[in-house]
C-alpha cells in the first residue's frame, strides 16, 4: 500500500516512519525546505509525563505510552535526552489544592513515582525555588527534538520511504484507483495514493477542506495560541523543570532546561487572529509579566536577567475561557472514508506522543 503523509513534523515523520517499517510505500509531502520547521522545532523540547489531561483522553493515553516509547527510542537511537524531572509548584495557599487534583489526575493516568512534598522537601531539591508545597514527576525529561525527527527519518528512509521537500499538497479527490494528490509549488503535478494521512499541523484544516467528500462541518476551527520563550543570561539556578499550577490556555510560564545547560522560561499564552499573518518575533515588551509570573516561585530572579528568545504557536481547537481540547483524530471509522486520517489540534504533549501516535494512525488505515 502506498501512503502518502502530509507533513514532515515530529507526528508525520513518526507516522511515515512506523508505515515503513510495517511494510508499506510511504511518501511524506512537506512544503518546507526541511523537517519540523513549524511547531515541532518551536516548543519546550520537554517529555511530559502525561500528568494533567482527563482520564481516558487521547492526549492522556498517548502521551504516558508515548513517553515510554520515546525514552526506549532515544535510547536505541543514540538520541540525547535527560530524565531530569520537574516540580509542579504551589506559591499560594489556593493552589494547594489545584496541585493535590493534577496528583491525583496523573496517578488515574497511569504516571510513575508521582508524589506531593512540602516546602522543605522541594528546597532540598532546588535551594531557588519558593514554594509552600510541590508534586514532584521523576519521570518528566527533556529531548533533542531535531535530533529525534533526524532518527525518525533515518529510520523511514533506510525502510524505503522518502520526503518530498518544497512540495504543498493543494487538494485531495477520491477515486476508483485510490486518493489523487494534487500538489502545488516546485513539486507540482498528482501523485495517486491508497492512503492519505494529514499531519499538516496549522494547516490540517485547509487540507481537510480540500478534500473531496469530506464533511465541512467535520472541520473543526483553528485557534493560534502563541507562546513566547525568553532566556536567562545568568548561570541556572534549577537543575529540574519548574512549573507554576496551570493557567487557561497553557500550562504556564515555566523553567526550561536545555541538554546544553541553558534555562529559559516559558511560555507565556498570546491569542492570535487565525486570519492574519503569523509572526514569530518575540516582543521584549512581554517581559514584565514574566518577570512577576517567575518571581512567584524564584523571588532571586535578578533585575534585566530575561531576554527575547524564540516562540512557536500552538494550532489550538479551543480558545480563551474554554476547556482544553482533545487530539482529534479522524479515521476511516468516524468519517467512512477509506485510507484518509485527519489529525485536528496536535499541540503539546504532541512531541512526546508521537510514537503512539503513530501506530495508532497506521493501524487505522490497515
Amino acid at each position: 500500500m502506498l501512503i502518502l503523509v502530509v507533513g514532515a513534523g515530529v507526528v508525520g515523520l513518526a507516522i511515515a516512519r512506523q508505515a515503513a517499517v510495517n511494510g508499506h510505500d510511504v511518501v511524506v509531502a512537506e512544503a518546507a525546505s526541511t523537517i519540523g520547521t513549524g511547531t515541532s522545532s518551536r516548543n519546550s523540547e520537554v517529555i511530559h509525563a502525561g500528568i494533567y489531561y482527563p482520564t481516558n483522553s487521547k492526549r492522556a493515553l498517548h502521551c504516558v505510552r508515548g513517553r515510554r516509547m520515546l525514552y526506549a527510542y532515544c535510547a536505541s537511537h543514540g538520541v540525547a535526552q535527560r530524565k531530569c524531572g520537574k516540580l509542579i509548584v504551589a506559591t499560594k495557599t489556593t493552589e494547594v489544592a489545584k496541585i493535590e487534583q493534577i496528583l491525583a489526575q496523573g496517578l488515574k493516568n497511569g504516571v510513575e513515582g508521582l508524589q506531593l512534598i512540602e516546602a522543605d522537601a522541594a528546597r532540598q531539591m532546588e535551594p531557588a525555588l519558593h514554594c509552600l508545597a510541590a508534586v514532584h514527576s521523576p519521570e518528566t525529561g527533556i529531548v533533542d527534538s531535531h535530533g529525534y525527527m533526524l532518527a525518525l527519518r533515518g529510520d523511514l528512509e533506510d525502510a524505503g520511504g522518502a520526503v518530498a521537500f518544497n512540495t504543498t499538497v493543494e487538494r485531495l479527490q477520491r477515486t476508483a484507483r485510490g486518493w489523487e494528490v494534487h500538489f502545488s509549488g516546485a513539486e507540482s503535478g498528482m501523485l495517486v495514493a491508497d492512503a492519505v494521512v494529514n499531519s499538516a499541523g496549522h494547516g490540517a484544516q485547509a487540507l481537510a477542506r480540500a478534500t473531496e467528500g469530506f464533511a465541512a462541518d467535520r472541520v473543526p476551527r483553528l485557534v493560534l495560541a502563541k507562546g513566547n520563550y525568553f532566556g536567562f543570561s545568568g548561570t541556572p539556578a534549577f537543575s529540574r523543570l519548574i512549573y507554576p499550577a496551570p493557567i487557561e490556555g497553557g500550562l504556564g510560564v515555566h523553567v526550561t532546561l536545555d541538554l546544553a545547560g541553558r534555562m529559559r522560561f516559558g511560555p507565556d499564552v498570546e491569542w492570535l487572529d487565525s486570519a492574519a499573518p503569523v509572526s514569530y518575533e518575540v516582543d521584549p515588551g512581554r517581559a514584565a509579566s514574566f518577570y512577576d509570573s517567575i518571581r512567584s516561585y524564584w523571588p532571586g530572579l535578578p533585575d534585566n536577567a530575561l531576554v527575547p528568545d524564540y516562540c512557536g504557536i500552538r494550532p489550538k481547537l479551543t480558545g480563551p475561557g474554554e476547556p482544553a481540547a482533545d487530539f482529534l483524530i479522524d479515521t476511516p471509522a468516524d468519517h467512512g472514508l477509506p485510507g484518509l486520517v485527519h489529525l485536528f489540534g496536535i499541540e503539546s504533549p504532541g512531541l512526546t506522543s508521537a510514537l503512539s501516535l503513530a501506530e495508532a494512525v497506521v493501524k487505522s488505515l490497515t
